[in-house]
């Protein structure tokens, strides 16, 4: 008889849907939605709903290995959980008393986004004194460009846009990565509200829009600095709203009269004609929302983009109206004692960062120390770091200490030179917040864990024991972290406790309906046209529309590259599973039919795409979807299934952004010829 016990979706994605697990005879046989999930409300997507064969995997790791071959050969032994964790200590101690702690790096991301198991390694590398890792490859550029005009704050609730008449999705393929905001877009359109996209090319988002604007990449400022001076030529400004809650307009006027709409038009390839109706009517609409992606800010100068974006609301005064206003992320409305799990203090004072995106450069460049040990855990940098050949290079160092904690044989695993075995989200305790929506849910294991494998809180307390730390930290289970973490004084959280998040069902933090009653998180408490934070950075505080370019190809390399999600995949995750790949397909790169036929390239063509960082081979698909001069991959495959094994990162840089320090993954210049081989 199936069982059916609540979970959470670990992954990365803004909707942590509520789960239903089938459990049978101790085994995952099905995973649908849990229709009582407030958001989710029983739908979950193509992925997760084939988890049963992720937890199954015939690439499952159960047991601790040891590599026994060349590394990246994918050779290994099965030895012990004793053998692996006092060889990782052996060789730790030894990289400490030669070249100190910082020769350590650790690599983590969001494998999974549940609190605990997520940092449950940083007080182990703080309390290692190991070099600190940077963790901004995502959203790094957008959070700040957001908080330098409005604050690092809760930002509107999905559900509300089912009040408004004008929904813009801005840099966000929805159907693909925010699927459960979809019906309330559809709901406020059944009410009258019209959907418009603003995206590089038409994905399955635009094609389900009323209108889609097909905009040049990394130039979102300039189109949103052509709203703005529409919409201030024309006096469709609210003047009280801006007189009380925004500073520096003035100067905003100055700036945003350098972009009319020819200007804007010659630099992100969108119809002067088109603008001025889009800023019309924006600043004509009862209650505008606007959806941010994080495609704007995965430009060189993605910061100031996501900057501009969220200047919009304070000309119309479309925060503090039912149905209007701006999401971003709801992160800072789960305001956790994060002490609790991060251990900052244990840190020696003075230990280096070094920033995630430039990973490659840490493995084949970084002296004094070099790095000697890099430990992997809820990532997949072989696949999903920029600059993959020089990261690749990296990780076969033979002189280099690789250890990496996994689900399954990935790409890095077959790098490393122990393998533990983890745990999934189905085995595990955790506590799981939301960048999608506002509900706060704990997970319990709803199997035991399969073969050897452990927790990555396990793991990390079984290592700090051979060290013979004796910070509490060090022998806390996750519910006693989970307690820790809700010893908290924020008003959002108050009343919440370990007790009734162990029912497992979802629970709503106390956020107001205008979520931007109290103010905004600008120095000054208000939205911030003009930000003299920024101009003590020595940054341009006003908002600037110069579009993005990939200073490592220009003049040489003609076609920008961007590589956004692809439905079937989340990130590099899901490659593993057979169905899900055969849904995919053959991996394509899409280009305009004129790009393609000055290049004798045609349809199902098998192409090779380059520049002077790597090069991958892909399948090309015509089609006008995409502007001439902008190609598409949507990524990740794995490299073992492309191609001559070669990924899409191969392509990608590790340029920092403007602002905040995060990855332009989308700011490439390429070429694209017929594969000879």
């Amino acid at each position: 008889m199936i069982e059916f016990k609540r979970s959470v979706c670990s992954h990365d994605c803004p909707d942590t849907c509520g789960l239903l697990v089938g459990v049978e005879n101790g085994r995952v046989v099905s995973v649908k939605g849990d229709p009582e999930h407030p958001f989710t409300r029983g739908a979950i997507c193509v992925k997760v709903n084939h988890y049963p064969e992720r937890v199954y995997s015939p690439l499952r790791v159960l047991h601790p290995l040891k590599r026994a071959g060349a590394k990246g050969e994918g050779k290994f032994e099965r030895i012990t959980w004793d053998q692996a964790l006092d060889e990782t200590v052996n060789q730790y101690r030894q990289i400490i008393s030669e070249s100190g702690g910082e020769a350590i790096l650790p690599y983590s991301y969001a494998g999974t986004m549940g609190v605990v198991q997520f940092h449950a390694g940083h007080p182990f590398f703080h309390k290692l004194g190991a070099s600190k890792l940077l963790r901004t490859i995502c959203s790094a550029a957008a959070e700040a460009g957001f908080a330098a005009s409005m604050g690092n704050i809760p930002t509107t609730d999905i559900e509300t846009s089912v009040n408004s008449d004008l929904i813009i999705i801005w840099g966000s393929n929805t159907l693909v990565s925010n699927m459960h905001a979809w019906p309330f877009f559809l709901e406020a359109r059944r009410n009258g509200a019209s959907i418009v996209v603003i995206d590089p090319y038409k994905n399955r988002t635009a094609k389900e829009a009323d209108r889609h604007l097909k905009l040049k990449p990394g130039t979102d400022a300039a189109l949103a600095l052509g709203m703005m001076h529409v919409i201030i030529k024309e006096e469709l400004i609210d003047k009280e709203f801006i007189g009380r809650h925004t500073t520096g307009f003035e100067q905003l006027a100055g700036r945003a009269g350098d972009y009319p709409p020819p200007r804007v038009e010659n630099i992100t390839g969108v119809p002067a004609a088109e603008i001025e109706w889009l800023g019309r009517e924006y600043a004509q609409a009862r209650a505008p929302y606007i959806r941010t992606g994080w495609g704007p800010s995965r430009q060189i100068k993605g910061g100031m983009a996501m900057r501009t974006i969220a200047l919009l609301p304070g000309l119309v005064g479309a925060t503090h109206t039912k149905g209007g206003g701006i999401i971003r992320s709801t992160s800072a409305a789960f305001a956790f004692n994060m002490n609790a799990v991060m251990r900052d203090d244990l840190a020696p004072s003075g230990v280096r960062s070094i920033n995630m995106v430039q990973l490659g450069q840490a493995m084949t460049a970084v002296d004094d120390p070099p790095v000697k040990a890099l430990h992997v855990y809820h990532s997949n940098p072989a696949v999903v770091a920029p600059d993959s050949a020089r990261v690749l290079t990296g990780l076969a160092r033979e002189d280099l200490f690789v250890v990496v904690h996994e689900h399954l044989m990935t790409e890095t695993a077959m790098y490393a030179d122990i393998v533990l075995p983890s745990t999934t989200s189905l085995e595990s305790t955790d506590l799981y917040r939301s960048y999608g929506h506002y509900y706060l849910q704990m997970a319990s294991p709803v199997i035991e864990p399969v073969g050897e494998t452990r927790s990555t809180l396990a793991i990390f307390n079984d290592l700090a024991a051979r060290f013979a730390f004796t910070e509490n930290c060090f022998s806390e289970t996750e519910e006693e972290r989970i307690r820790n973490l809700l010893n908290s004084d924020s008003p959002y959280l108050e009343g919440i406790t370990l007790d009734n998040l162990k029912e497992g069902r979802p629970i709503r933090l106390n956020v107001p309906e205008d979520i931007f009653s109290n103010g905004l998180g600008t120095p000054s408490g208000k939205i911030e046209f003009y930000s003299q934070s920024m101009a003590d950075q020595g940054l341009d505080p006003l908002p600037d529309g110069e579009p993005s370019i990939d200073g490592e190809g220009e003049g040489r390399f003609d076609l920008q590259l961007i590589t956004p999600p692809r439905h079937q995949f989340l990130n590099s995750t899901f490659n593993e599973i057979e169905y899900l790949r055969n849904k995919a397909g053959k991996p394509i790169i899409i280009i305009h039919p004129e790009d393609a036929a000055t290049r004798g390239i045609e349809e199902k063509m098998r192409v090779r795409v380059f520049n002077d960082r790597g090069e991958c081979c892909l399948y090309a698909h015509l089609t006008e979807d995409t502007a001439p001069g902008v190609t598409v991959i949507e990524g990740l495959y794995w490299p073992r299934f492309m191609p001559n094994n070669r990924g899409v990162n191969q392509l990608t840089s590790q340029s920092l952004t403007d602002m905040g320090q995060s990855c332009a993954f989308h700011c490439n210049l390429v070429e694209v010829k017929p594969s000879s081989d």
